[in-house]
């Protein structure tokens, strides 16, 4: 899909982090934004910068979970800008991870989790696909993962899980939906400036009716005082943190030259690529050394192999803006 500008971009998660950063980043493309979120006030924090500088965005809340909601959502979009072009399936949250090996779990908080980081992706895969077949101009998806589902993350068993999930889950949407000119990405990024921790509190709040913690304000500058740089941690001089815990607007470009390429996968952060190699590697070790019966591959080719793969390209190094 490599022209995007009139085309709508419904955003789930839009109003904060990599959301609102993927929103930007489409809006200089010339795109229609959708804001779904959860949070009214995030939405009007977050409509402000589309209205200074003449983007078309609406706001509209949405909890993922809730099926009818997502359908009054899609219909508030249509209404607005005619057509949804792109899903970014980017809501998500992170929560408390059961403790297996010690013997301590919510049934509460995984159901949670689950319905959120999973369901809802499919939730969206179910709303707004019929939308997009009926206009019949084609359409991207693409679905936030982690690259906790690339290299797991130990103590993480629920987030890890359910991320490798969805990039499996992006994998087959990629080979079902290219005949039907619709495209299908998996983003896994590594770290960003984000409010996660802060959304997921919030959403666990509304969903349990429980009370969310208060966190106090961080002090504010004096008037004609500038901000104080943290302070730089012993042994730890010298590094770019910014290259390490990266801007979301970074996040939103990489995703929008993902969909113009048609990339199955999008991946921010290269320094996890030995991490992958790794895994990918152990598990070509745990195939059996034995020579394969050759008429396996006529019996279950589509069992053995997925030609999707050889489609994938080299991916450029990211540049700033573009």
């Amino acid at each position: 899909m490599e022209n995007l500008k009139g085309k709508t971009a419904f955003i789930t998660g839009g109003a904060s982090g990599i959301g609102l950063g993927t929103a930007k980043a489409m809006a200089k493309e010339g795109m229609n934004i959708v804001l779904a979120d959860f949070r009214q006030s995030a939405i009007d924090e977050a409509l402000v910068w589309f209205k200074e500088n003449n983007y078309p965005a609406i706001g509209v809340l949405l909890d993922v979970t809730d099926r009818e909601a997502y359908e009054r959502a899609a219909d508030e979009a249509e209404a607005a800008f005619g057509k949804i072009h792109i899903l970014d399936n980017n809501a998500g949250i992170g929560i408390g991870e059961p403790k297996f090996a010690e013997g301590q779990y919510s049934y509460d908080d995984i159901d949670f989790a689950i319905n959120v980081n999973y369901r809802g992706v499919m939730n969206g895969l179910c709303v707004m696909i019929p939308r997009i077949l009926k206009h019949g101009e084609g359409g991207h998806i693409v679905s936030t993962a982690s690259k906790a589902g690339l290299v797991p993350v130990p103590g993480f068993p629920l987030y890890n899980s359910l991320k490798m999930a969805v990039i499996t889950l992006m994998e087959t949407m990629y080979c079902d939906l290219k005949k039907v000119n619709i495209g299908a990405s998996v983003f896994c990024p590594g770290p960003f400036v984000t409010n996660l921790g802060m959304s997921s509190m919030e959403l666990k709040s509304k969903h349990f009716g429980i009370e969310m913690p208060s966190f106090p304000a961080p002090p504010k500058p004096k008037d004609g005082e500038e901000p104080k740089a943290p302070p730089v941690m012993p042994g730890f001089e010298g590094v770019d943190f910014g290259r390490i815990q990266r801007d979301p607007l970074e996040a939103g470009e990489r995703i929008v030259q993902g969909i113009k390429r048609g990339d199955l996968y999008i991946i921010s952060h290269s320094e996890f690529k030995k991490g992958w190699e790794a895994r990918a590697a152990a598990i070509a070790r745990s195939f059996p050394d034995e020579e394969p019966y050759e008429p396996f591959y006529k019996i279950f080719s589509m069992l053995a192999y997925n030609p999707a793969f050889d489609t994938v390209q080299q991916v450029p190094a990211y540049k700033k803006g573009e």
